[in-house]
């Protein structure tokens, strides 16, 4: 059982930037890839990131490349999502999620991942 805290959500202004962070409670966190995912008010979720366990590897939905940046720190069993020249189109809740396998350019199905956030809410103003 993996335990995902996120944080660092809030409000901000169009063009701003936001931090994300993900605690895992697992020891072996560098064993997951992670991925961030996103949903919209009235949309379904959808992909936004993620990150092969050794950090090497990562894969973005063309929506936020050039702008959203993923990393890890498995010192501290941590996953970001570093946020910047955010959109008002970039509302939504975010959510981290875990995954025993490195999916590459296939991490975007939902349902390859086992254990997942609660969320926290980021709003982008105009």
């Amino acid at each position: 059982q993996v335990e995902l805290v996120e944080s660092g959500g809030g409000l901000v202004q169009a063009g701003g930037s936001l931090r994300l962070s993900c605690a895992a409670s697992r020891r072996t966190f560098s064993s997951y890839a992670m991925g961030w995912f996103r949903r919209a008010p009235g949309k379904e979720r959808e992909f936004v990131s993620a990150i092969s366990g050794s950090g090497r590897s990562t894969y973005d939905a063309d929506s936020v490349k050039g702008r959203f940046t993923i990393s890890r720190d498995n010192a501290k069993n941590t996953v970001y999502l570093q946020m910047s020249s955010l959109k008002p189109e970039d509302t939504a809740v975010y959510y981290c999620a875990a995954t025993r396998y490195w999916y590459g350019s296939t991490s975007a199905n939902q349902g390859q991942y086992d254990y997942w956030g609660q969320g926290t809410q980021v709003t982008v103003s105009s």
